[in-house]
């Protein structure tokens, strides 16, 4: 991985993103070292329990072939606790000019959250050309991603939200969808059963998603 990192490198590294919610420290480790077994280094954790930001930090301390991010990024303030933690990028579900600004600041690489061709036009005025379209099912799916492709054909999109491994390769076939994420390949009861031999598993199937 390149010292700087960039939006597109996190897009592109593999087809799939997963999506993480942790709600034990002890399990951020283990599951970052089987994602990365199973050939999956881009991972984001979502801010959405109270330990995320200390798994974020466990993560980019102790399983050095991952590359950790945050996801549920709402506020400037998000974005810098991220990046002390360890965040090496950024996810947020929407987007504002001042998560934008606050994200180029602190040089943390920021996909942003779409799902309106406004919200496209916002994120390309402050110079964001890879987006995170959330929520990607409820929102339209693979016929607005199509719809998109026109008048936005300079944009990359990662469709996020009801993405899971029987709709995936419909998204991934689209030229203008660089990757996918998705919460699937950390099941809950997997997580918490400790099977990381299955979540490993799991992670290699994502790993060999053909994408255009």
């Amino acid at each position: 991985m390149a010292v700087t990192l960039t939006a597109l490198d996190v897009m592109r590294d593999a087809a799939v993103i997963p999506v993480i919610v942790l709600d034990d420290v002890a399990h951020a480790v283990p599951l970052a070292r089987a994602l990365v077994a199973g050939g999956i280094r881009m991972l984001e954790v979502t801010l959405r329990t109270p330990v995320a930001l200390r798994c974020i930090e466990a993560i980019a301390r102790e399983v050095p072939d991952a590359v950790v991010g945050a996801g549920t990024v709402r506020s400037a303030e998000d974005a810098k606790a991220s990046l002390r933690a360890g965040a090496r990028f950024a996810v947020s579900p929407g987007y504002t000019a001042r998560i934008g600004q606050a994200c180029r600041d602190i040089g943390l690489p920021l996909l942003p959250g779409v799902a309106t061709g406004s919200e496209i036009l916002a994120a390309q005025e402050d110079g964001y050309t890879e987006l995170k379209f959330f929520p990607a099912q409820q929102s339209g799916g693979v016929a607005m991603l199509k719809a998109w492709q026109g008048p936005f054909g300079d944009v990359r999109f990662c469709p996020t939200g009801g993405v899971n491994a029987s709709n995936a390769p419909d998204y991934l076939a689209l030229a203008n969808v660089a990757c996918v994420g998705g919460s699937w390949l950390t099941p809950p009861e997997a997580v918490a059963s400790g099977n990381w031999e299955g979540i490993t598993g799991l992670a290699a199937h994502a790993k060999g998603l053909a994408r255009r």
